[in-house]
């Protein structure tokens, strides 16, 4: 069945993506697998392209409104390869949007430039060791300082994608207690450098897939985080994250089919050209 969500437009984009793919992706991936990390300007060649910025308002160094099927093209045609561009699509899929709807004017200003450029890429912290997706178990804490310029960050995070290939991290932590009527009250949402005294990463976990990327461990140790870094309101982390979490939920589903899609077109390209069962097609044709 021909779909017709994609437009002339679209499509050449594709082949644009596509032709990228191969001088710029398929070269090193095999390389990018084993470090379990892309290059650091793999994502300034992307922002040449455009595709750091969609979304972000042109006045930030974006390209505007975009519609989510450019990125969907993106990893159709990295399943198509059978590539990644590593943490990419957590970067600017899902992060991102925490900060084009959270933002005020200042941040805006300080981050989504970096940003369009490749220079800032995103990453997100929530699990914890024991809380799993049970976000509103969250332990790590961020206590605002007597002077009230900045929060105390202590805690620990786990299965955090792309902690190690970027600049800034989207933590999850509790600013005040849960209430008898709800276990969700207390989550806010910070802006934390990834070199911030007291940020540390721990175990990289290894993995059966999605090896160019990292999965890390993560601690926070007494790290000071300036009150401008509070994203949103304070306590209103919680939903936030269920604002947001959609999209998520919407990349996994635009990979799990663009995955499906390409295997079985692999699948039918060994069958036809190669094997049947083991053996060659030949072995095959007159019986």
């Amino acid at each position: 069945m021909k779909r017709s969500i994609y437009t002339a437009e679209h499509e050449a984009f594709r082949a644009m993506i596509r032709d990228f793919i191969a001088k710029e992706v398929t070269p090193h991936f095999d390389r990018w697998e084993k470090d379990n990390l892309v290059d650091r300007d793999f994502f300034r060649k992307l922002a040449a392209l455009g595709v750091m910025g969609f979304d972000i308002p042109e006045e930030y160094g974006g390209s505007g409104e975009i519609s989510y099927k450019y990125q969907t093209i993106i990893t159709e045609e990295c399943a198509r390869a059978a590539v990644s561009f590593g943490h990419y699509s957590v970067s600017t899929g899902i992060v991102l949007p925490y900060l084009l709807n959270l933002a005020d004017e200042d941040q805006k200003k300080r981050w989504l430039p970096g940003i369009a450029a490749g220079d800032l890429m995103l990453c997100v912290a929530m699990s914890e060791p024991g809380t799993g997706s049970d976000l509103a178990g969250i332990r790590t804490s961020a206590k605002l300082s007597d002077d009230g310029t900045h929060y105390v960050l202590n805690g620990s995070k786990t299965f955090i994608t792309g902690a190690r290939n970027s600049e800034l991290c989207v933590v999850a932590a509790r600013t005040s207690p849960a209430t008898p009527k709800d276990r969700r009250h207390g989550l806010s949402l910070f802006v934390v450098p990834t070199d911030a005294d007291g940020f540390e990463y721990g175990r990289k976990l290894e993995k059966i897939g999605l090896r160019s990327s990292d999965t890390s461990e993560l601690s926070f140790t007494d790290v000071k985080v300036p009150v401008e870094n509070l994203l949103g309101e304070q306590d209103k982390g919680f939903s936030y994250l269920g604002q947001n979490l959609p999209r998520e939920r919407l990349s996994i589903s635009v990979g799990a089919t663009a995955n499906a899609t390409a295997a079985i077109r692999f699948a039918q390209e060994y069958v036809s050209e190669r094997h049947v069962f083991g053996q060659p097609v030949a072995a095959f044709q007159n019986t």
